[in-house]
């Protein structure tokens, strides 16, 4: 590794969150600059942007572009869904967390048809039940498949989702917001017509954009079809084919710092060596937080590198503010939890941390539960059983 982890002690805490994540000094320090939007320079770094984060798709995505948006990750979902889902079309929404159900919110907000299938908290969409839908309702132009759900930290199973939708006949959309870079992601195995994902996450940027992902012939089909000035992914393509600008004012930081954060992501070995770490830190995690007390929300089949939700302790003495608290204190802010069913938080596994710094968080986890007087980190048993009906 080129730059060496964060030290804590420093005064800046890590963020256990599935993005904005803690960065790399390099990646700072890039931002030093000032850049004009319209210069050559910044040009140049715009086409070498676009070109590396294809060449991480694979030596054969020379069908796909890539198109930066600005904006957080909402941003290219919407754009995604109303430039490459025409005002006709009608798209199957496979949700089972927050993500998925503000996808679905998008198309309500753009008017275009949308079928969702709500899994809840706990499960994921499968194929089988993909391919029933399909072959019911023949109206469905698109499905759309969140890659990683970072309310639940469930890893989703692309494959066989891609698997049936191409035999349908239909088009697969991928919101890999919080995936792409560490998990695989082949969108010519996949027969993928466009995906999303953004510079603060597991390339480990700042935030300030995202990217979409798309077939070229998709992109130029795509002509007339947004909703949006701003969100319009073909408009923001043809001008950047053109020109090699943005077409409203970019951020230039945040870019820069992106460049960074790629050289970074190479020298690590790519997205298997970003897997490969992210994987450690889980495992690591999750094994020592059992050891205090803690339930994981989901089975361990289905657990993402990415983030992990726990289910809060039963313990009367045990809030989750307090325990916020106590962890920032050390060094370390985690993430509240976004279930519908039961009271939970989440740590991230994703940015400059290593397992070592995970056995921190263990650590000050523990450290946090005896300041609070909790005799024991374990759930109440109706979010346990919940959690067994659903998943039997």
């Amino acid at each position: 590794m080129t730059d060496a982890f964060p030290n804590p002690a420093l005064g800046e805490p890590f963020l256990l969150t599935p993005g904005p994540l803690t960065t790399a000094l390099s990646v700072k320090e890039a931002m030093l600059k000032d850049w004009g939007s319209w210069d050559d320079d910044f040009r140049a770094m715009t086409r070498a942007l676009r070109d590396r984060l294809l060449a991480l798709c694979g030596p054969g995505a020379n069908h796909y572009d890539c198109v930066p948006i600005q904006g957080s990750g909402s941003y290219c979902v919407e754009a995604m869904l109303g430039s490459f889902v025409p005002r006709n079309g009608k798209v199957l929404v496979l949700a089972n967390g927050a993500y998925g159900l503000r996808a679905a919110k998008t198309l309500e907000y753009l008017g275009r048809a949308c079928h969702l299938l709500d899994k809840g908290d706990y499960l994921p969409p499968r194929g089988a039940e993909v391919a029933d839908i399909l072959a019911a309702d023949p109206a469905i132009t698109h499905v759309l498949a969140i890659h990683c759900e970072t309310s639940s930290g469930i890893l989703n199973p692309i494959e066989e989702i891609a698997e049936v939708t191409h035999a349908a006949g239909r088009k697969f959309l991928i919101d890999s917001m919080s995936a792409f870079g560490a998990l695989p992601l082949d969108p010519i195995a996949l027969n993928c017509t466009a995906f999303v994902s953004s510079a603060n996450k597991c390339i480990e940027g700042v935030p300030g954009f995202g990217f979409v992902i798309a077939r070229k012939d998709e992109i130029a089909s795509a002509k007339g079809n947004s909703h949006s000035l701003a969100l319009d992914v073909h408009a923001q393509w043809d001008t950047m084919e053109k020109t090699g600008q943005w077409r409203f004012t970019p951020p230039t930081h945040t870019v820069a710092a992106f460049m960074k954060a790629l050289d970074l992501h190479e020298a690590e070995g790519g997205a298997p060596g970003r897997l490969a770490r992210y994987t450690r830190n889980r495992d690591v995690m999750v094994e020592g937080m059992r050891a205090l007390g803690f339930e994981t929300l989901l089975a361990d089949r289905w657990l993402s590198p990415i983030i992990v939700t726990f289910f809060c302790p039963a313990d009367p003495a045990f809030r989750f503010q307090a325990f916020y608290d106590a962890m920032k204190a050390r060094g370390f802010i985690i993430y509240p939890g976004k279930l519908t069913v039961v009271d939970s938080f989440r740590v991230g596994c994703i940015g400059r941390m290593d397992d070592d710094i995970m056995r921190r968080v263990v650590a000050a986890a523990g450290e946090a539960l005896t300041e609070m007087g909790v005799a024991s980190a374990a759930p109440p048993a109706s979010a346990l059983e919940e959690r067994r009906k659903l998943a039997a």
